[in-house]
């Protein structure tokens, strides 16, 4: 059987003559294509018989092989003619400007965390860090928390295991602390810590700093000095301060601290609910538990502890009304910072 190329003849010349890539694009349907002219002779095989199948298979592919060649070649041509023009017409001006790019800037909650640790340190705290997640042991059994408080409630702590949390406070690293060194030891720990909550003055995760400080015949002057001098420092010389008694397990007396509140000059305000103070964190002097747990001598060594939480500071620092602003990365809110 004779290869019915008749109807195949001008496919050189076409190709030729093709200005744009969608005029050769055209030509390959037309020739390759599902129901292309070269295609079809695909279908002339099984009538071929199997003595000429042979013959036949070669002079298809010999057809086949010379229209790609041509059309390979005048691709390339038409694509680097068609960038050429592109180029040309599109031409890149590198004497101009670029884009201006914002620099980033430290978030509000870090900004409060460094100047708190700036101040403690003045007064020669030195940072202690420890791990996130938790041992019950530290977290709670050596803070004088025992098994039926209600702070181990599911609905205010992170359970990992029965063994095992979500730190809930920075007070295990004061445990280890005491657990691994004699006093005097002076420190603040800062760092993230998690709870069940979530509303406009709580989230899941937020960051506490906590202080320390045992040594001998450290008095409750001594607190109430260094905390006073903190708060003055953080918000201005000017605000006031007051000390309330107040309970937490592991202090012995408790405190909670006030100080007058910024917005309203201590006049009264809805945020201060017209009292004219703020309470802003917890302290105390260490319960004589804490030092037992730690292996200390008991009768030796006295101290304080207190904490505060950096979100809260930033928001009174600030001015901010609800927590969650510091933590949805609203870039026109942090901005402003």
């Amino acid at each position: 059987m004779e290869l019915d190329i008749s109807s195949i003849k001008g496919y050189e010349q076409e190709i030729e003559k093709a200005a744009t890539s969608e005029e050769l694009y055209q030509i390959k349907v037309k020739y390759l294509g599902k129901k292309g002219l070269i295609s079809g002779l695909n279908k002339q095989l099984k009538d071929v018989p199997n003595e000429d199948k042979k013959e036949f298979g070669m002079k298809l592919g010999e057809l086949r092989n010379g229209f790609e060649a041509l059309f390979n070649s005048k691709e390339t041509e038409i694509a680097k003619s068609e960038l050429d023009a592109k180029l040309e017409k599109e031409a890149l001006d590198i004497t101009m400007e670029g884009f201006p790019l914002s620099a980033g800037s430290q978030h509000p909650i870090m900004s409060i965390y460094y100047e708190i640790a700036d101040i403690f340190g003045s007064m020669g705290f030195e940072v202690a860090v420890g791990p996130e997640v938790e041992l019950d042991r530290y977290n709670f059994e050596m803070l004088n928390i025992p098994q039926e408080h209600p702070a181990r409630d599911m609905q205010d702590t992170f359970y990992i295991s029965d063994e095992v949390v979500m730190r809930t406070h920075t007070s295990p690293v004061q445990a280890r602390v005491m657990e691994s060194k004699e006093p005097p030891i002076k420190i603040i720990a800062p760092g993230k810590v998690y709870r069940c909550d979530y509303d406009i003055t709580h989230t899941p995760m937020f960051h506490q700093v906590e202080g320390l400080l045992v040594d001998k015949n450290v008095t409750f002057a001594d607190l109430k000095g260094t905390l006073t001098t903190f708060i003055q420092r953080m918000f201005g010389s000017g605000v006031p301060v007051r000390f309330r008694p107040s309970f937490f397990p592991f202090t012995e007396p408790s405190a909670e601290v006030d100080m007058g509140c910024t917005i309203c000059g201590s006049k009264g305000c809805r945020v201060c609910k017209g009292t004219g103070w703020i309470e802003i964190l917890g302290s105390g002097m260490c319960n004589d538990e804490l030092y037992r747990h730690a292996g200390y001598e008991p009768g030796i060594y006295s101290g304080f502890a207190f904490g505060m939480g950096i979100e809260r500071i930033a928001m009174l620092k600030y001015g901010i009304g609800d927590l969650r602003s510091f933590f949805e990365n609203n870039l026109k809110f942090l901005r402003q910072f």
